[in-house]
């Protein structure tokens, strides 16, 4: 498996981003694939389903494989089994390899999503280099939640989802502006309290995914931010999984995965235009050959 070796800092400052060259990428992708590898044997060995999603499974479509300039796997999972893969993975898992990453009340990650952290690796975001978190190569989980009937249940979903995003992320995205980043500042100045911000987003949680997943007509992933909370898409698109083919081997994506990529991304298997086809993680350091304990103090939480 090739590595990628050491990438300095920029000179600029440490939160400016990396230009990934196409030796890391695909670096990137070699070791983002193991770890999907292993997770899917897990989850095949305890009855969990999940299924490429996002930029990998427009890739499975259209490329059989990575999208070139795409440096990460992303992966859906009904509620239910995602939950009992965060209570599973610390019994059953390799967690020397690979840590379960998750907001909880004493460690905030930035992340609304779970993640696998690939800990003989270093991938540090920009966005990420002030916290104590694990700071491999990741791979995001999200789950998939029952889109409400009802309009006005549907509604206070999309409010609690909302509250669950500012209050678990605790941080007002770059791309939000306007009346929603103010009230988000707002909130955020007022209630201050780790342990009350904590109990905040746990019921908001509990709340906006109490509409369990196969019991409407359809689904909605409310772990991805505020552009993607509002789609709806219908529950038999995920019903279960098939294979295809991806990167020469197989990978399971929603039975309905046409479906539901032309929902969220529109015609998906034409191309972005050439000025869109660059990595949208913003890397501030990368090293897949080391560990990233290696690097606490010296390139994230420097100041310790």
């Amino acid at each position: 498996m090739s590595l990628t070796s050491p990438t300095p800092h920029n000179p600029e400052g440490q939160t400016a981003a990396l230009r990934l060259s196409d030796e890391q990428i695909k670096a990137m992708q070699q070791v983002s694939l193991e770890m999907f590898n292993y997770l899917r044997s897990f989850c095949e060995e305890r009855g969990l389903l999940l299924y490429l999603c996002g930029g990998c499974c427009i890739g499975a479509l259209r490329n059989k494989g990575f999208i070139p300039w795409d440096d990460d796997i992303d992966v859906f999972m009904p509620r239910d089994d995602y939950e009992k893969l965060a209570e599973q993975w610390p019994l059953y898992a390799d967690t020397e390899r690979y840590s379960y990453v998750r907001s909880t009340k004493e460690m905030v990650t930035g992340d609304l999503m779970a993640k696998l952290c690939d800990n003989t690796t270093t991938c540090v975001t920009t966005y990420q280099q002030d916290k104590d978190i694990p700071q491999g190569l990741t791979l995001d989980i999200l789950p998939l939640d029952g889109y409400p009937d009802s309009s006005w249940a549907r509604r206070m979903q999309v409010v609690w989802a909302l509250v669950f995003s500012l209050f678990n992320a605790q941080s007002i995205p770059k791309k939000h502006g306007g009346l929603l980043a103010w009230g988000s500042r707002i909130l955020l100045s007022i209630i201050r309290a780790p342990g009350l911000r904590y109990r905040i987003w746990r019921y908001a949680e509990r709340q906006m995914s109490k509409h369990r997943f196969g019991s409407t007509s359809a689904v909605t992933e409310l772990c991805a931010g505020p552009g993607y909370m509002r789609n709806r898409y219908p529950v038999q698109a995920f019903e279960t999984a098939r294979e295809v083919e991806f990167e020469g081997q197989t990978a399971p994506v929603p039975v309905g995965a046409e479906t539901y990529l032309s929902i969220a991304f529109g015609d998906f298997m034409q191309l972005p235009p050439s000025e869109k086809r660059v990595s949208h993680h913003e890397v501030a350091f990368l090293d897949l050959a080391t560990p990233y304990r290696n690097y606490r103090g010296r390139v994230y939480l420097k100041d310790i």
